[in-house]
């Protein structure tokens, strides 16, 4: 009766099971994916390990976000950013959650390994574990280090793409990687400056909570400076020319600029600020690179 009466009031269950699988993070995953494939060869890669290495490593995520939904929704309810997800409302169960999860990452992983190499199929398995247990479990409740260790886990797509069309790894691969590890920390810690009363009323130990919101800004500032020598190795290593180079010192500045803006000068909202523009920079970062190696 419960569900009759949703779908007469116009709710769409699909919405629900789509918006826990976090689309808009996936799809930035998805785009560092391809760029790591693009990147891996000189001439376009198979369309077919383009298509389902895609479709694999989106499934897998997909799910592994479903499952921090699962876990984290005793929390959510406490928290202003997350309190209207479907779980807390109750307009998705727990187990209609879990089925769904479970279903898209055995699909994910099947077609993996079916259409593209286990090598991907194994990486992608051991990030999605990263991610939807590690962090979510363990490493988000029991230190103020978690985004950056179990920061790992989110920056493997490159890598993913990369062995999708190569079956094999790269340094350069790996400097792909360490470029999104170095970049969530600050990309967090900015969120989590904006939200620190959310995190100290869930009992999260982030940063902010734990060290206090200087501190935390101190951090986000060295960190983009960090960045943005990581941002250069790509070009001194040959991997990218000279259009990326510019973009990088341009958006790598872009970011400095917000989180010194943060640390010196904060104002009202500058966090979220910081925050967004960190979302902008690495997505326009990663397309660049696209442009760059297209032209090359």
């Amino acid at each position: 009766m419960k569900s009759l009466s949703l779908l007469a009031a116009g709710h769409w269950p699909w919405r629900d099971f789509l918006a826990i699988t976090k689309p808009r993070v996936v799809m930035l995953l998805l785009l560092t994916a391809l760029v790591g494939m693009i990147l891996a060869q000189d001439s376009w890669p198979n369309p077919w390990l383009v298509i389902n290495g895609l479709m694999g490593i989106g499934q897998v995520s997909a799910g592994a976000a479903a499952i921090n939904h699962i876990l984290d929704q005793h929390i959510d309810h406490k928290m202003a950013r997350t309190r209207m997800r479907p779980l807390v409302q109750g307009r998705l169960s727990q187990g209609q959650a879990w089925v769904f999860a479970v279903a898209v990452i055995a699909l994910g992983l099947m077609q993996l390994a079916l259409w593209v190499n286990g090598l991907t199929a194994l990486l992608t398995f051991a990030a999605m574990v990263g991610y939807a247990v590690i962090y979510t479990v363990f490493l988000k409740r029991m230190t103020p280090q978690n985004i950056v260790i179990g920061g790992l886990a989110g920056a493997m797509p490159p890598l993913l793409g990369w062995t999708a069309v190569t079956n094999s790894m790269d340094a350069n691969a790996w400097l792909l990687v360490l470029i999104i590890f170095a970049w969530t920390p600050p990309h967090f810690w900015a969120l989590a400056i904006a939200r620190c009363n959310d995190y100290q009323r869930a009992g999260i130990p982030m940063l902010p909570v734990t060290h206090g919101i200087e501190y935390t800004k101190t951090c986000v500032l060295l960190y983009t400076l960090l960045l943005q020598a990581l941002l250069l190795l790509p070009y001194l290593t040959g991997m990218s020319g000279l259009l990326y180079l510019a973009a990088a010192l341009v958006l790598g500045g872009w970011f400095i600029w917000h989180a010194a803006r943060l640390k010196w000068w904060d104002g009202p909202g500058q966090a979220m600020r910081t925050f967004r523009v960190s979302i902008w920079q690495l997505m326009l970062l990663f397309v660049v690179l696209l442009v760059d190696h297209g032209v090359a």
